[in-house]
């Protein structure tokens, strides 16, 4: 799959935008490391893939595959909830920043949400 001028995020870098939202954290398993705030998680990171799987909705999920296949799809394990998976070789760094902060947003408390949202 060709790489799109303008495109690609590293794995590294994808992490570090998940980290630096508040009280995130990293939880690595068997087969993937899961990105998660308050023991929840809010994305999983295949790294042999290059795949990062976000949580949306699955209004969300249906716009960006349609919009972009080379970069979104509708995850094969756990697309029925919303979640998107991301490939990072054909993703502009700020809608991925974007996705993943969304993905943080709707899992994380309420008030930490606020929160955030409020000091943004």
């Amino acid at each position: 799959m060709a790489k799109l001028k303008g495109r690609g995020v590293s794995i590294d870098e994808a992490v570090r935008i998940a980290l630096a939202l508040p009280e995130a954290a990293s939880r690595p398993t068997h087969r993937h490391l899961g990105l998660i705030v308050r023991k929840k998680g809010f994305a999983y990171l295949y790294e042999d893939e290059a795949i990062l799987l976000v949580r949306a909705t699955r209004e969300e999920q249906a716009a960006l595959a349609a919009e972009d296949p080379l970069a979104y799809k509708r995850s094969h394990t756990s697309g029925r909830f919303g979640w998107v998976a991301v490939r990072l070789a054909q993703v502009r760094r700020d809608e991925l920043a974007e996705l993943i902060t969304e993905a943080w947003r709707l899992t994380a408390p309420k008030s930490l949400a606020a929160g955030y949202d409020g000091a943004g």
